[in-house]
């Protein structure tokens, strides 16, 4: 049987111990090998770094930017909500630039046309006071040429025979019997000038023609305007008679009515400056007979800022009386 040698025993004199070589000045080829602990095994090697840059203390470097797929489109459009953003975005812009340039026109439109027009966003000028003339002052304003005799005092001589006076009108005209009467009440106009008719005869053509107790009349009326245009004299006649005619017919008259012009010239009566209308009214109404009307206007200048009126109005149901639209007229004489 085989001796067994007991491990706390004494070594071996006979055992050889190889001498260990000096350990070599030649670097270390390969990787170092850990230490593993046994006799003879290798020896643990620090590991070997290469030096380079050291980095600055502080904040972490800013993340690298994001990857760009091949083909260069953003990632971004393919995510339908960001793109929708993007096309608000876009869509907003052009909204705030198409009101910018709106604003720019419209200031720079308000700034020339203040450089021509009177009453713009920055004139500074004062306003005009507001006129307090008369209406017919307003609308008719007296010609820069007043007529050959605009202050004679009249002399045409006076007609035989009864006559209507209107003192307040500054003229007197023929008056006629039976049917005419004179005026029970004062007629006013409806119409810009609004005048009032306060002498003259009348009488009924047509009583309660429409059951409700209206009656219909044949008429001449006298009235006069208030025209003072601070001290002016002169009135300009054709204006204001065309500004009569349409208040009549408004006031009048039944609506829709047609005027069909027979004649418009200046004249004198009874020696002063004169304006003479004849026409006559076509219309229609329920429970009227007549069908139209003969009118004439006499406008008279009498050299004062008031214009006299005398006007005629015969039904066509009683054409026996149109002489009186011509008569009435040329038998006006101051007062």
């Amino acid at each position: 049987m085989t001796e067994q040698r007991s491990p706390w025993a004494e070594p071996d004199t006979h055992t050889v111990i190889e001498p260990v070589p000096p350990a070599s000045t030649a670097p270390i080829a390969g990787p170092a090998q850990p230490f593993d602990g046994r006799p003879g095994g290798s020896a643990r090697v620090a590991p070997q770094y290469a030096s380079g840059r050291v980095s600055r203390l502080g904040a972490p470097p800013p993340p690298p930017p994001p990857d760009v797929p091949s083909g260069g489109r953003d990632r971004d459009d393919d995510d339908p909500v960001k793109r929708n953003q993007r096309i608000l975005k876009w869509l907003g812009g052009g909204a705030i630039l198409v009101v910018a340039v709106g604003l720019i026109v419209i200031l720079v439109s308000v700034l020339t046309n203040n450089a021509t027009t009177p009453g713009g966003l920055f004139d500074r000028h004062a306003e005009a006071p507001s006129d307090t003339r008369p209406e017919l002052a307003r609308r008719c304003p007296p010609p820069s040429i007043p007529p050959d005799n605009p202050n004679n005092g009249g002399g045409a001589e006076v007609p035989p025979g009864p006559r209507t006076t209107d003192s307040e009108s500054g003229i007197s005209y023929k008056e006629y019997g039976a049917p005419w009467r004179p005026l029970l009440q004062n007629w006013r106009d409806q119409g810009e000038l609004r005048i009032t008719y306060r002498q003259g005869q009348d009488f009924v053509t047509e009583p309660n023609y429409d059951g409700a107790g209206h009656d219909y009349h044949a008429t001449i009326l006298s009235g006069h305007v208030p025209a003072a245009v601070n001290d002016g004299m002169v009135l300009d006649l054709h204006c204001v008679g065309d500004q009569i005619a349409a208040d009549v017919r408004i006031s009048f008259y039944p609506k829709g009515n047609q005027l069909e012009q027979l004649e418009a010239k200046d004249l004198t009566l009874g020696g002063r400056p004169a304006r003479l209308l004849k026409f006559r009214l076509h219309f229609s109404e329920a429970g009227l007979t007549a069908k139209s009307e003969l009118v004439s206007i006499a406008l008279v200048d009498l050299g004062k800022p008031e214009a006299a009126i005398l006007y005629v109005s015969i039904p066509d149901t009683h054409r026996q009386y149109d002489y009186v639209a011509d008569e009435a007229p040329e038998s006006i004489r101051p007062v």
